[in-house]
């Protein structure tokens, strides 16, 4: 199993093709909160690497496969620093960041503070422009608070609605809502670490500094987050920016429309 170990209880679980062809890019994924490498690693990462490319998937600690210390809390700062030690440490060639949700805002984070020798070419930002307010803190603690009555499988069932386009939903309405009593999350979990730390990063980045070119995805079917006035006022400020709105996708975009991703991915590839 490739890891890059921090120290003796930490290390960031990863999975790295090179690209394949003189003009491949190698795209970096970085996930939601609640995500892991298998929502980049099936169609949308194949497809990548069948047309020459390479990929760099990896999970933050307290994911799937990336142990944490205890006394740590994996909040923005800890992400965006193992993020960049893990670039350095992989050193990919011709870098395209791609974030899902907060994932984007770590990887334009990443780029903001310097990524040293690693060559970057490009930015894609999934469903991640939203501004900091009562609204979006509301929804954080709504989220920690569903994990410590009910654990993942509350959060799933209260929030899946409203976080999958209507096609998705109507495929996986019969893995949800079960008839198992819920369980809270226990706050010893990565995942809670997560979602109580990270859940309390600063949305107000120096996005007029983001001078390479950006591709802007958003699912308008996305009930959560999505707001129209926040997207127009913020992809404003990005210097060099493509805008993609997909009528038929929602919030967590990769796993409903890994296809469609996967050739706006490639779009934009040759473009850079």
């Amino acid at each position: 199993m490739p890891v890059h170990s921090i120290d003796d209880q930490n290390s960031l679980f990863y999975l790295h093709s090179a690209p394949t062809t003189e003009s491949g890019k190698t795209f970096v994924f970085f996930n939601a909160l609640t995500g892991d490498t298998g929502m980049w690693e099936g169609v949308i990462g194949e497809a990548l690497r069948k047309d020459g490319h390479g990929t760099l998937s990896f999970n933050f600690r307290g994911q799937a496969d990336s142990p944490f210390s205890p006394e740590t809390a994996i909040n923005a700062e800890l992400i965006i620093e193992d993020a960049r030690r893990l670039l350095s440490h992989v050193s990919p060639t011709n870098v395209i960041l791609t974030g899902l949700s907060i994932g984007g805002l770590f990887a334009a984070q990443a780029w903001l503070r310097g990524l040293g020798d690693v060559d970057c070419h490009g930015l894609v930002l999934i469903n991640t422009l939203r501004r900091d307010g009562p609204r979006l803190k509301w929804i954080n603690d709504a989220l920690v608070r569903c994990a410590e009555v009910g654990g993942l499988d509350m959060f799933r069932d209260l929030f899946a609605p409203l976080l999958f386009n209507e096609d998705w939903q109507a495929s996986n309405r019969d893995n949800f809502l079960n008839t198992q009593p819920y369980l809270p999350l226990s706050k010893s979990s990565g995942h809670y670490n997560l979602l109580s730390n990270a859940g309390e990063t600063d949305w107000d980045i120096s996005y007029e500094d983001l001078t390479l070119p950006v591709l802007l995805i958003t699912g308008l079917q996305d009930r959560v987050f999505l707001d129209h006035q926040d997207v127009e006022r913020l992809s404003r400020r990005i210097p060099n920016v493509e805008r993609v709105d997909m009528a038929d996708a929602a919030h967590l975009l990769p796993a409903e429309r890994p296809a469609e991703l996967a050739n706006m991915l490639l779009k934009f590839a040759k473009g850079v």
